[in-house]
């Protein structure tokens, strides 16, 4: 999920807004449905719904004023460029050495896409000090209606695919990318959008940053997306998904309905996607040097409330009530289910990242030409990402990956492995109010922050080693 802050660029500050979106993610089977998961809408949607906060401006010395600003928020958000990402999770020695996706193709799927994606792309580069890479949008599964900005379904979901296709440039910004967009937000137009690019071997990983519960998703569109998934895995494609923002729980599968349900989020869920959580990262303001990272919980996230649409704003994850626990999963948990996130990454609206949309101006009612750049965060950040790590490792390794998650919980196994290859987040929770409680942090694997986040230039030759 993404949280978003508005900066100028070039004039003094305009008294900008930050965007929060809610985080999505989809996920299939690695078995038979339960009955239980048949009471579903037909035509179950997954939304996304964008939030309006105070932020900043850029400063003189081509930094953002809200690179500056205290990680406690008292100043209002801080937030990172794309060096300090780089920096942070330790990817700038990968991207010396040429090491940057060059050869390889990311798949970003969403629904409705953006009108403006193509040239905010190139203002985000220019702006970021990167080379506009081969970019193409398809719609193969027929083309979304007109956009329109006051719609506030197509407008949040125009937010999520700005985020999802600028930062899986940050982190392989010489991979080609490819916007797959859905007609529609409804389940069974997003499987057969990916269904389209998993048979026609569009890419060599995939992101879908966005979801649901589980039982939200009808039972039959969940096994043929598990089937796809599996699929996907035998071409040598990597799978990634967001976890989450509302911790333990899902948004009700009534969309009318204000309740919580304790759930996994899927696609996350399904064993062959690396799912994604959250974490709030500290970097050093100037350089983006790591400096420490706690679990996704931002001070009005979950607990309490996290029912609302708008309450998106910490870590999800949990047990799968469709997989059972993955033999990759042996060592890390004992529960006899799949557990999510696998791994995490930033995702606080405190040290959020930067994004351009000229759509988001004309939604804020700016002139869409108009250089103002948004913070935003959640886990919907994370995906796109750790796509982007691994187009770097295909490169890396000249060949594909597949799924990731076997040689992430083997890594894991080695404590001197893993101590340099991941940063092991063991500080917070996500407990929820509203379902009476969640999961927390800890030593090794959790099902808030997973086996953790990044330590790139360390953990990719180990990836390609155990691949």
């Amino acid at each position: 999920m993404p949280v978003i802050s508005r900066f100028r660029l070039t004039r003094p500050s305009i008294g900008a807004a930050m965007l929060v979106v809610a985080g999505l993610v989809l996920s299939g089977l690695s078995g038979a449905v339960p009955a239980s998961a048949a009471t579903v809408p037909t035509a179950h949607r997954i939304t996304v719904h964008p939030q309006i906060d105070p932020a900043g401006a850029k400063a003189p010395n081509a930094t953002f004023s809200c690179q500056n600003r205290p990680m406690d928020g008292s100043q209002g958000p801080r937030c990172y460029q794309a060096a300090q990402i780089q920096t942070a999770y330790n990817i700038t020695p990968l991207l010396n050495r040429g090491i940057n996706g060059a050869g390889r193709t990311i798949v970003i799927v969403d629904a409705f896409g953006s009108p403006t994606i193509g040239s905010d792309l190139q203002t985000f580069d220019a702006a970021m000090g990167l080379a506009d890479p081969s970019f193409t949008v398809i719609t193969p599964a027929g083309s979304p209606p007109p956009f329109d900005v006051n719609d506030p379904n197509q407008f949040g979901w125009s937010v999520e695919t700005t985020l999802d296709v600028e930062w899986a440039h940050v982190t392989a910004p010489g991979a080609n990318i490819v916007l797959a967009v859905a007609a529609s937000n409804n389940d069974s137009d997003i499987l057969n959008t990916t269904r389209y690019v998993v048979d026609h071997n569009i890419g060599d990983v995939i992101s879908q940053s966005f979801g649901e519960a589980e039982a939200c998703m009808d039972p039959t569109l969940l096994s043929q997306q598990h089937a796809l998934f599996a699929k996907a895995v035998r071409k040598g494609i990597t799978l990634f998904a967001s976890s989450g923002d509302s911790g333990a729980s899902q948004p009700s599968c009534d969309p009318n309905s204000t309740a919580a349900l304790f759930a996994a989020s899927t696609p996350a869920s399904d064993p062959n996607v690396t799912g994604v959580g959250g974490t709030t990262l500290t970097a050093d303001p100037s350089t983006g040097a790591y400096q420490s990272e706690t679990a996704w919980t931002e001070p009005f996230g979950c607990n309490p409330p996290a029912i609302a649409a708008t309450d998106v704003n910490c870590s999800g994850g949990g047990f799968s009530r469709l997989y059972p626990r993955p033999a990759y999963q042996a060592s890390a948990q004992r529960s006899r289910a799949r557990g999510v996130p696998d791994v995490a990454y930033n995702a606080g609206l405190a040290g959020g990242v930067l994004i351009f949309s000229a759509t988001l101006n004309v939604g804020e009612g700016l002139p869409p030409d108009q250089l103002v750049f948004f913070i935003i965060g959640g886990t919907s950040a994370g995906s796109p990402q750790w796509a982007g790590l691994a187009a770097d490792a295909d490169q890396l390794g000249r060949h594909r990956m597949g799924n990731i998650n076997p040689a992430l919980y083997s890594i894991a196994q080695a404590r001197g492995r893993y101590s340099v290859a991941l940063h092991d987040i063991t500080i917070g929770s996500n407990d929820v109010a509203e379902i009476g409680g969640g999961f927390n942090a800890g030593p090794r694997w959790d099902p808030v922050t997973g086996l953790g986040t990044p330590n790139t230039a360390a953990l990719l030759p180990l990836l390609v080693k155990h691949n």
